[in-house]
């Protein structure tokens, strides 16, 4: 059926404005799947340079009457084929036909209509030539060609025949010949600026490059062109229209083909489209100039000076495009309009180049604006079937299958945000962001800093918050969408200016009982939930991070809970956890980002208890840490600081810390110990407080008989000496000091991290994968990592967990470079997982972990350092 064209006009030149229609061909005899017998027209892996394709030319003979022929006669090997003549101008009134020999068969095609290309497609240029749309017909070596029905025919016509290169005329067997993927396996070379083109939001594809597909860059002896806007506003589909069955080894060649033919046949400056796809989803680069530049190509007439262009291979009149075929057009197109702030389900305003009519019947005036939809088919800006009537419906779901769009981050702690901005922050970073996508199809956000996931939101959330460290940060959003394709928004740089806190100790106090209402509602945390504290009434200062000892009781079944920062999301790092029956407690640093800190419960049901015994803050007087240690101070066994004996029922040991074995004798305002209880005869509970004070009802270890247990504990020292008290039955007790705060300028403050998970043996994080056995050690390097500052660094906070041990253990935190002391920071049991947090110093950047026997998997999360 003949297709209706527009013509074109001197303002398409004018404006710079050039096109070519879906090129229209004809399925030769020679079949074609992808098992069999296959084209020798690919460019070979081995090839290190262009493939140097051929044009063949054969004059028609003017019989009179508006009628022309080409005798049925041999030829030289040639996959695809035009007619083209003198005067570009010119319009051939008539029907032009042409049919092919299958070179392997012999068998030749039935007769095909060419249709005639539009004039200027490509810009009025010298050596310019009228032409009928390229037909790939494949392997062949005969032709015949008949011009009837017309008027007077113009000069010069023609048959154009391209040998595409790469092999010989005859078709041999797959095997015989370099085809298939590893076609396409030379490394990608583009000629293009040295000035990379605009980040886009979303991933550039895989794209088969000119290098890698063979062109014969002699051919394009003039450089590319670009949009005069240097902004890529829409995206047209196009196909090769009634092309032979090809298989997909037979790509390259059917580009090249191309190629060749529009410079050498047509007299254009190089193939008209920007991409090109094949049915199995193969992305090829078209016009010479940068995947990554607003390339301005020949394409869709009228509408190339703020578009690009994606052409299939193959027809799609009666069949749409295949599965690959349209993920290929979805890829390129969310990469190009990513560029430009673009979306692909979206709309886009284009200027007419030309005055025309659509295939619809829409008429457009040149100079005026019209709305497109951003992806649209060649049909809608020219009067042409292209894309083809089965293809072109595909578009209308295939706009919705990009990720996210215009995915942008709109402001950083309230501040508007534009992409590059830098703009400043404290500890706590809000960032907010928008995109044009419909949150139905939307399945998650993350707030990277430095590019890592900080914080992970739903699908509906527009807002996140994480927490900081001092310096400069790199901000993105990543989107991944409900198809699971991702996109990514162009980065704005935050610098955070993150003063150093100081510690103020305060007297133990209990701040949440969910078994009493206390702080919280009253009842049990259940599975999945999250009951939120407030903190910071009960600091009477503000604080950036506050100490609380976390108790987890009454738990139903095997869970973890996780203490974070209220107002952001939660990471994967846990600070307790436990087993039915089991009553454990651990201290925890956490930061304070609204006032409020929040605890969730993994599974089952849980009761809470939270005692706070001190606070870090950056605006009032505090004390500063410094290292000491891990030395063993008290040990009630051998008589260490204490008299020999357990501790009694009500019992109550007092332990001299200032001016004892190197802590100084004044000025210390609390010291940290992990303090362990082991050979308990009973259920109870030992709490910590400063000697000379009322002890609270806040408890620092909780075990049954048999148990060994520890727990770090930061206790304020008011007289120069910290209590132990046991509430029930005997129990031995032992005390390691790891650090003191004091009123010292020369101790290190403290910043908050994370939390933020540093190391699981179980996956191979931060060290090897597998467990650690018996006597060995493995070691985390910490200093500048994941945002650690890589120097300065004197101690770092990790919530450490040990899981999996297959026998009675101790596990001990020191730092790497150091000769490991007595003390232990985790003591276990086979089958038992449980967490205790540390404080270690930092000597060489790195920290070191030691089993004592058996195996046992560790786990350390990092929640601030010292500096």
């Amino acid at each position: 059926m003949k297709i209706g064209r527009a013509r074109g006009t001197a303002l398409a030149a004018a404006l710079g404005v050039v096109t070519v229609l879906g090129i229209q061909g004809v399925a030769s005899g020679t079949g074609g799947s992808d098992e069999g017998e296959v084209s020798p027209y690919s460019a070979r892996a081995r090839e290190k340079g262009p493939v140097e394709g051929e044009l063949h030319k054969l004059a028609l003979k003017p019989k009179g009457r508006g009628e022309a022929v080409l005798s049925q006669q041999d030829t030289e090997p040639f996959g695809l084929l035009g007619v083209s003549w003198t005067d570009p101008e010119a319009e051939v009134k008539g029907r032009i036909e042409a049919r092919t020999r299958d070179a392997d068969s012999g068998k030749w095609s039935k007769w095909v209509v060419l249709e005639q290309a539009e004039s200027g497609l490509d810009g009025k240029r010298p050596g310019l030539r009228g032409a009928t749309e390229p037909v790939w017909v494949g392997p062949s070596d005969g032709a015949e060609v008949r011009v009837t029905g017309g008027g007077t025919l113009p000069a010069g016509m023609e048959l154009n025949l391209v040998d595409p290169g790469a092999g010989a005329a005859k078709a041999k067997k797959k095997g015989d010949l370099g085809l298939g993927p590893a076609a396409f396996a030379l490394p990608a070379v583009d000629p293009a600026p040295t000035t990379p083109g605009p980040e886009s939001t979303a991933p550039r594809p895989d794209v088969v490059s000119r290098v890698q597909w063979g062109a014969d860059e002699s051919l394009n002896n003039e450089g590319p062109i670009y949009l005069p806007g240097g902004k890529i506003k829409a995206v047209f589909v196009h196909h090769t229209a009634a092309t032979a069955p090809y298989e997909c080894s037979e790509s390259a060649a059917i580009v090249r083909s191309l190629h060749v033919y529009h410079v050498q046949g047509n007299g254009w400056r190089d193939l008209g489209y920007n991409f090109l796809v094949d049915k199995c989803g193969t992305v090829f680069e078209g016009r010479q100039g940068g995947v990554d530049q607003p390339v301005q190509g020949a394409h869709t007439y009228g509408w190339n000076a703020e578009s690009t262009s994606v052409s299939v291979l193959g027809d799609y009149t009666t069949a749409g495009a295949s599965t690959a075929a349209l993920g290929a057009i979805s890829k390129v197109a969310a990469y190009k309009l990513g560029q430009y702030d673009g979306d692909m389900n979206g709309t886009a305003t284009l200027t007419a180049g030309a005055t025309q009519t659509n295939f619809s019947g829409k008429s457009y005036t040149a100079g005026q604006q019209y709305e497109f939809k951003s992806l649209s088919g060649h049909r809608d800006g020219f009067n042409t079937q292209c894309p083809g009537n089965s293809l072109y419906p595909q578009l209308e779901a295939l706009r919705q299958t990009g990720p996210a769009a215009q995915l942008k981050i709109a402001s950083v702690n309230g501040a508007t945000a534009t992409p590059g901005a830098t703009l400043p922050s404290g500890a706590a970073l809000t960032v907010d962001w928008t995109t044009s996508t419909a949150t139905g199809r939307l399945s998650k956000f993350e707030l990277l800093v430095d590019g890592e996931a900080t914080a992970v939101t739903d699908g509906a959330a527009r807002r996140a918050t994480a927490v900081v460290a001092d310096g400069k940060h790199e901000v993105r959003v990543r989107a991944t969408a409900a198809n699971g394709k991702v996109s990514t928004s162009l980065a704005v740089t935050v610098e955070a200016e993150v003063k150093g806190a100081k510690f103020v100790p305060l007297a133990p106090k209990r701040l949440m009982d969910t078994r009493e209402g206390l702080g919280v509602r009253k009842g049990p945390v259940g599975s999945g939930e999250v009951v939120t504290l407030p903190v910071t009434a009960a600091t009477g200062g503000t604080p950036t991070a506050v100490v609380l000892n976390v108790t987890a009781t009454n738990p139903t079944q095997p869970s973890f809970v996780s203490v974070y920062p209220s107002g952001t999301t939660r990471s994967s790092a846990s600070n307790l956890n436990f087993t039915p029956g089991r009553t454990i407690p651990n201290l925890v640093v956490v930061p304070v980002v609204d006032g409020k800190v929040s605890f969730y419960n993994n599974q089952g049901t849980v009761d809470l208890i939270a005692d706070i015994t001190g606070y870090f803050t950056s605006t009032a007087d505090g004390a500063t840490q410094t290292n000491f240690g891990p030395k063993r101070l008290m040990d009630t066994r051998t008589g260490i600081g204490v008299p020999a004996g357990p501790v009694g029922t009500g019992g109550v040991v007092t332990l001299p810390v200032a001016g004892v074995d190197g802590i100084p004798a004044t000025g210390v305002k609390a010291v940290v110990l992990n303090v362990t209880a082991t050979n308990p005869t009973q259920p109870s509970f030992v709490s910590v407080y400063p000697s000379g004070t009322t002890r609270s009802s806040a408890s620092n270890l909780n075990f049954t008989p048999g148990q060994t247990i520890p727990n770090l504990v930061v206790v304020p020292v008011v007289d120069g000496k910290v209590s132990f008290f046991n509430n029930q039955g005997s129990v031995d007790l032992i005390a390691d000091i790891t650090g003191y705060f004091s009123d010292s300028d020369a101790g290190a403050t403290h910043a908050n991290f994370g939390p933020k998970r540093l190391m699981d043996t179980r996956t191979g994080t931060g060290v090897r994968q597998g467990p650690v056995t018996g006597g060995s050690v493995v070691t985390l390097p910490v200093a500048g990592i994941g945002g650690v500052p890589d120097t300065g660094i004197k101690a770092v906070v990790l919530n450490v967990t040990a899981t999996n041990p297959t026998e009675a253990s101790f596990v001990s935190v020191f730092p790497s470079g150091t000769t490991r002391t007595s003390a232990s920071n985790l003591n276990f049991t086979a089958g038992l997982t449980i967490p205790n947090l540390v404080v270690v110093p930092v000597v060489d950047g790195k920290v070191s972990f030691y089993n004592n026997s058996g195996s046992v998997d560790l786990i350390a999360d990092i929640t601030g350092y010292f500096r």
